[in-house]
């Protein structure tokens, strides 16, 4: 009976043993889980960085996108303007 319970113990003790090995590299899996996680999360904000400065991007290209129109709708008749009237004066020299 002592022999018996001496190697239930021997058992238990080499299950326990056993054990170390799977719970170890289950740490050492779940470590290497929370520094890919860490990495994704930062990846993450750094996508939103760059999408909110994308968009501060294209609002400030928007404006001056709207500020060219308008300066071309003043601009392209003065520019017809003097071409016709260059166009006169260049006529009206060749004709006296």
């Amino acid at each position: 009976m002592k022999d018996d319970i001496e190697k239930l113990v021997r058992v238990l003790e080499d299950i326990r043993e056993n054990q170390k090995l799977p719970l170890e590299l289950q740490a050492e899996a779940l470590a290497l889980h929370r520094e890919r996680l860490a990495m994704v999360q930062k990846q993450a904000e750094r996508t939103e960085r760059i999408r909110d400065r994308a968009e501060q991007i294209q609002a400030a290209s928007a404006q001056l996108v709207g500020g060219a129109c308008r300066a071309i709708a003043f601009v392209l008749p003065v520019v017809l303007v003097l071409v016709i009237y260059l166009s006169w004066l260049i006529f009206r020299r060749m004709v006296f």
